[in-house]
């Protein structure tokens, strides 16, 4: 008899590497989604149950039913795992209900969405002492005035839900170099009915990007952690890591730990930090709290961050460790890693000169494994199909 691993979200490679972080550990794993369609992580071989479920928000009530009913049918309660802010944003929200028939590492209501909402994350950075940017809320008075005199141009119009923001600019922030283009940023946020915040840019290239991955167990402790270094993201500048390498500084632990600690965190968070070209200072940037891009380097490099909650859950935590040097294993997602270098090189950023001796080091795909081959065939096929339907329209509307 067995704890089964609920996998909500199949359309993206992060639940295809909770997949492969544990399946090898024969752990039967539930993979979920709303519809087939892209759900390319159906189709790893690590999956034992698929089923296609009411959407998370169109059909919220009904996903909830669903989701207390299959766990009420199982033995032992399943341990919950979300593969995007969305899933996180609902567990959130109906964390009392689920708690009584999964296993969920977060006891305290309120707080995923206190952590991953920007506003609220950085009065919390501030409480507890940890350096971020220069931040206004677009509600502030005299906000013009103050970002001139305080932040400065370019600055960055960020949301304050990133899910919602994404989904409606198809964009993570947007950059401005002026009043003018301040004022049309915040024209399309409030169009959208979009709160966001105006942010100081933190002088240094997308390598002065690092992240913190840690686990923390019930008591808050971190258990587990890995720090890691950025070299490429895309869209470039201000977008998700195409390319990241597993690299030991041992300050981002000094900084996190007792950060999580103070603020009663349970379960893995990841913290994106950008070290100040100029000063070599470290500012939060945001928070991750759930299973991020970079899960199966961390796997390679050392601590399987999936297996650790499903083992602490379950009863049988695993003994604590830290990667505590550069091992030099790199993260690399294969399709936006190509549109990004070339951006770079397009915008005189990087040349290929530059680019090539980064690939001189063990490197883990995000969606292609030997030993897992058929989600990667299922993605070249979404992505043909993306291809296609972009044709067609360009022929339309010739």
């Amino acid at each position: 008899m067995q704890n089964k691993a609920v996998i909500l979200g199949s359309n993206y490679f992060i639940a295809l590497s909770i997949l492969r972080s544990l399946g090898p550990h024969d752990v039967h794993c539930v993979a979920l989604d709303h519809s087939k369609k892209n759900s390319y992580a159906f189709l790893s071989k690590y999956v034992k149950e698929a089923h296609v479920t009411p959407h998370y928000k169109d059909q919220e009530s009904e996903f909830l039913v669903w989701l207390i009913n299959y766990a009420k049918k199982q033995d032992l309660k399943p341990v919950l795992f979300p593969c995007a802010d969305n899933y996180v944003e609902f567990i959130d929200k109906h964390l009392d209900e689920l708690r009584e028939v999964y296993l969920i590492p977060q006891t305290q209501k309120g707080l995923y969405t206190e952590v991953m909402n920007k506003d609220t994350l950085h009065d919390l950075a501030v409480k507890h002492g940890v350096r971020v940017p220069e931040s206004y809320r677009s509600n502030e008075s005299n906000l013009k005035t103050k970002v001139s005199q305080n932040v400065g141009y370019p600055c960055i119009v960020k949301p304050v839900d990133s899910p919602a923001f994404t989904k409606a600019f198809r964009v993570k922030s947007f950059m401005v170099h002026d009043e003018s283009e301040l004022e049309t940023a915040l024209n399309k946020a409030h169009s959208a009915e979009l709160d966001v915040i105006v942010q100081r840019i933190i002088p240094g290239f997308d390598n002065h990007m690092y992240t913190y991955d840690a686990y923390m167990n019930q008591t808050s402790d971190v258990t587990h952690w890995v720090t890691c270094n950025k070299f490429r993201q895309y869209p470039i500048n201000f977008g998700a890591s195409s390319f990241t390498i597993q690299k030991y500084v041992p300050e981002l632990h000094e900084i996190g730990e007792p950060f999580f600690k103070a603020m009663g965190y349970k379960g893995f968070a990841e913290i994106e930090f950008k070290k100040d070209a100029k000063t070599g200072e470290f500012y939060l940037i945001e928070i991750n709290v759930r299973t991020t891009t970079l899960n199966s380097m961390l796997q390679r490099a050392g601590v399987n961050f999936p297996y650790v909650q499903y083992c602490e859950l379950t009863g049988k935590p695993l003994s604590n460790h830290a990667v505590k040097e550069d091992t030099n294993i790199a993260f690399w997602f294969e399709y936006e890693d190509m549109l990004a270098i070339k951006d770079y090189i397009k915008t005189n950023q990087l040349t290929l000169k530059q680019v090539l001796p980064t690939f001189k080091r063990p490197i883990v795909p995000a969606v292609f494994d030997v030993k897992d081959v058929k989600p990667f065939f299922g993605m070249l096929g979404m992505l043909g199909g993306r291809a296609v339907r972009k044709v067609k329209r360009m022929v339309f509307h010739a």
